[in-house]
């Protein structure tokens, strides 16, 4: 149902977690994501622990779905001395290509407990449907 649109993404990302580079506008950190069938709709969980909603960013443009976030740090004083430091910050981004099986006008987002969950519906024209036989001469009809 989704292609990678870059296979050496997920190599940069493998690169910024042992570097401990963050993600700029320019050049985003990817964000892990699950994707899979559940029924009639196509589910999609990306991890964004700690991102506000207000910092979350989902666009589709004919089939390619673009989601960017970004994890700004805490709130620090004058007082504040940072000891350690291990979550990543900055800007997250994951861009997925749809197949045209999927009904990207109806695409539900749900955010909850840091996990941004899409759910995109099965278009009707994808869904297995009955082809009855007429009785004349032996005919097909296709009914759907």
């Amino acid at each position: 149902m989704l292609m990678r649109t870059d296979p050496f993404r997920e190599m940069d990302r493998i690169v910024q977690q042992l570097s401990g580079t963050s993600g700029t506008w320019s050049r985003p950190s990817v964000m892990p994501m699950d994707a899979y069938r559940a029924g009639d709709e196509y589910v999609i969980a990306f991890d964004l622990p700690g991102v506000s909603t207000e910092a979350i960013d989902i666009d589709v443009e004919r089939n390619m779905l673009t989601v960017k976030a970004e994890r700004r740090p805490a709130a620090k004083g004058d007082t504040v001395q940072m000891e350690l430091s291990e979550r990543p910050l900055g800007v997250f981004s994951r861009q997925v290509v749809l197949a045209d099986t999927l009904d990207t006008e109806h695409i539900e987002a749900d955010y909850d407990a840091g996990v941004l969950t899409l759910r995109i519906p099965i278009a009707e024209r994808a869904k297995p449907r009955k082809i009855a036989i007429g009785h004349e001469s032996g005919r097909k009809q296709i009914s759907g």
